[in-house]
């Protein structure tokens, strides 16, 4: 019997330490269940009323699980989770000797007669006599106790104390392997967020804002915070560039108190001296920091602990990473140096983009600056072969001048000596119907030499044409008044006009950006260019009255300007007879024109083209309606850009 009995006892003991082993291992990080199993188990298996598991915390002791405890003593501690024994107190002996206490009577120990709280406490409120306290030892270290109470004197045998010392050695293992595992998964964490965090830095290389954003919250959420911020110091104050918060309202409530307020760099907040010292402010409660002033964003945000590490580039701060919590307590030393890898990192992902930004800010430079010689180049080229052109032409005109002024001087003088021949038939005598045919044939013979007269002066005019348009500038260049060369220009052209043809009637209308300004050109050649441009645009408001025999037609012509920052324009338009598409496609093509023979020679537009363009390297633009308006826009560079 008695055998049968031991045999049970051992199988209930290895049952109970296999399930507290099972419990162990199928913790996930929470130790209540298994510090309430291994009560459970005691208690049951020792015989005992009632058992509870402590943890050290100094001096002082937490209530870490209670099991069977009387209500009473349930609602005390719950009160007081954490309290100080005295010195006699078999929690503090069996922890300070390293110890199994084991008290038959607790009403007849030392703890009891000196009427320490803790020991009367047990006595009085949950009936406690005999007990026995078992030290949780890590490496020698105590680290709590479990301790098992009955609540008549009856002392605990040796097995029983033994089975308590097994049970509390599980409690160290299950406390060790919890440590471990958050210890792995805060690793696991660190781990995460850093690759999260490289991973944002190495993708956004354009997008700082979204690598600043996952390093606040990786901070936050590592760091045990509620509220995370990221200010950059933008000259002498701190400014707000990201945040992360788990209280939504007063996360959003102290963002727009940062986004409309600069942060000063000065001891009053704890962002601001982690700035102004360059170093990590860590305060545990700000309400009792005597430097702490910058208490509105307290208000608003409700925070108490606050902790501040400074982003710090070649010795010199750039931000600040600030991480508070509600509670009034300290960040511990590992979130601290979390902390301060993500304001590292942070540094590091400000930097390539600065980096970035720079190399892409000098590729541009670089690719401008090509593209400037390119075209400079281009210019050059084309200058050459226009300076080679022109000389050719100006030699070319010069030889075909001297034999059109003879063309054009013998064919006067022919059409003089057949008057003279006419004078000297009159004195012949001959039949009647032969001087009729000779003075048919004097007439037609004296038309002939009128057209040669009349082409030969054409082509005299044509040459002169070739030799402005061969000639490379006029003149030196030099800064002008746009306004004032325009209206100019249009004063010019209207008298020019009206010295032509005494009956020209047109309304000239003036539109001038009274900030165009100056500009850095040939006087001389864009006023050529324009009377060219003006003149045109008389020519077609006075061919559109004619044609419509005046009725209700009004000619009217505009010139107005228009400052473009590095540019200046012009605009002339008239309400002339329009140009059609195939015309505009070639209206600045050398010797093209629309004119009647005789009325131009196809070469002022190519020239108005060639000074805007190949001189001045700036831009002439059409828009046109037939039957309703031509409109030309010459742009040009503020500054000088000839080759």
């Amino acid at each position: 019997m008695l055998l049968e009995r031991r045999l049970n006892e051992l199988l209930e003991q290895r049952t109970a330490t296999s399930e507290v082993l099972q419990t162990i291992s199928a913790s996930t990080g929470d130790l209540n269940p298994v510090f309430k199993s291994i009560l459970e188990k005691a208690t049951r298996i020792c015989e005992a009323k009632f058992g509870v598991l402590v943890l050290t915390e100094g001096e002082k002791f937490r209530m870490a699980a209670m099991h069977g405890v009387p209500p009473a003593f349930v609602e005390k501690r719950t009160r007081e989770p954490v309290f100080t024994p005295g010195p006699n107190n078999n929690l503090v002996l069996a922890t300070q000797r390293r110890k199994t206490q084991h008290v038959p009577d607790l009403r007849r120990h030392r703890s009891y007669a000196d009427r320490e709280p803790a020991a009367v406490a047990l006595a009085d409120v949950a009936g406690a006599r005999t007990l026995v306290v078992v030290p949780m030892l890590k490496d020698n270290r105590p680290i709590g106790a479990v301790a098992i109470y009955r609540t008549e004197v009856r002392p605990f045998s040796d097995k029983q104390v033994e089975l308590v010392t097994n049970f509390a050695a599980q409690a160290v293992i299950a406390i060790e392997n919890t440590r471990l595992l958050n210890e792995l998964r805060e690793s696991l964490q660190q781990q995460t967020a850093t690759a999260n965090v490289l991973k944002a830095i190495s993708r956004s290389t354009f997008d700082l804002q979204t690598v600043l954003d996952t390093l606040v919250e990786s901070a936050t959420r590592l760091c045990g915070a509620n509220h995370g911020w990221l200010f950059r110091l933008d000259g002498e104050n701190l400014h707000w560039v990201a945040s992360f918060g788990y209280a939504t309202d007063a996360h959003d409530r102290l963002r727009d108190f940062f986004k409309t307020r600069e942060v000063l760099v000065d001891r009053g907040s704890v962002t601001g001296r982690a700035a102004l010292e360059a170093k990590v402010v860590h305060v545990p409660d700000v309400l009792t920091d005597p430097d702490y002033t910058y208490g509105d964003a307290q208000k608003v945000g409700g925070y108490r602990a606050g902790l501040g590490v400074p982003l710090v580039r070649a010795g010199s701060v750039i931000g600040v990473i600030f991480v508070n919590k509600i509670a009034p307590e300290p960040f511990s030393e590992k979130q601290v140096e979390l902390a301060a890898t993500f304001a590292d990192q942070a540094v590091i992902a400000i930097e390539n983009v600065r980096l970035f930004e720079a190399e892409q800010q000098r590729t541009r430079e670089l690719a401008k600056s090509l593209e400037e010689l390119r075209t400079t180049q281009d210019r050059l080229v084309q200058t050459q072969k226009l300076a080679s052109l022109g000389q050719l032409t100006a030699g070319i005109a010069h030889e075909i001048k001297n034999p059109l002024n003879f063309v054009n001087n013998f064919s006067g003088l022919s059409a003089e000596l057949i008057d003279e021949l006419g004078a000297a038939l009159m004195d012949t005598t001959m039949s009647e119907r032969k001087r009729a045919e000779i003075a048919e044939l004097m007439d037609t013979l004296r038309g002939n030499f009128d057209k040669v007269v009349q082409h030969g002066r054409r082509a005299d005019t044509i040459v002169k044409n070739m030799l402005l348009h061969s000639r490379e500038s006029s003149g030196e260049h030099r800064t002008v008044d746009i306004n004032a060369l325009v209206e100019e220009s249009l004063n010019l052209a209207w008298h020019g006009a009206r010295a032509e043809k005494q009956d020209f009637e047109i309304t000239l209308k003036q539109s001038f950006d009274p900030s165009a300004g100056e500009v850095d050109i040939f006087p001389q050649d864009i006023r050529r260019a324009l009377l060219n441009l003006i003149s045109n645009g008389f020519y077609a408001a006075i061919k559109r009255r004619t044609a419509t025999n005046s009725g209700n037609y009004a000619p009217v012509l505009t010139a107005s300007t228009r400052n473009l920052g590095d540019r200046v324009e012009i605009r002339i338009r008239d309400n002339g007879t329009g140009i059609a598409p195939d015309v505009k496609e070639k209206m600045f093509n050398p010797f093209f024109t629309t004119k009647p023979t005789g009325e131009g020679t196809g070469l002022g537009l190519s020239i108005s083209h060639d000074i805007i363009v190949k001189q001045h390297a700036g831009a002439i633009e059409v828009d046109t309606q037939p039957g309703e308006f031509t409109e030309i826009r010459v742009i040009l560079p503020r500054t000088a850009v000839f080759v």
